[in-house]
């Protein structure tokens, strides 16, 4: 690897402020703004949207879509015809 091409690469703090979720990782990203941590450190801090604790899919509040349905009058509608192409 070329020496001083790659950014720092640190502990970050990661905090999900809609779940009240917050995890320590490690990352390229940085921020100004920092936290102290359960162990008594002090890490750059990283809000962000939407994390594994908010996200519907992670949370069991997905929506099922109903294709059933949805190919069944896709079908009546624009299905084969008789005399015709298709």
């Amino acid at each position: 690897m070329k020496p001083a091409i790659h950014p720092p690469y640190g502990p970050v703090v990661f905090r999900d402020r809609a779940a009240n979720y917050a995890f320590l990782t490690r990352s390229t990203a940085t921020s100004d703004k920092t936290i102290e941590w359960e162990d008594g450190e002090t890490y750059p801090v990283i809000d962000v949207e939407i994390s594994s604790a908010s996200h519907p899919f992670y949370t069991g509040t997905a929506r099922v879509m109903d294709t059933a349905g949805r190919v069944e009058r896709f079908e009546r509608r624009y299905g084969q015809r008789e005399g015709g192409r298709g």
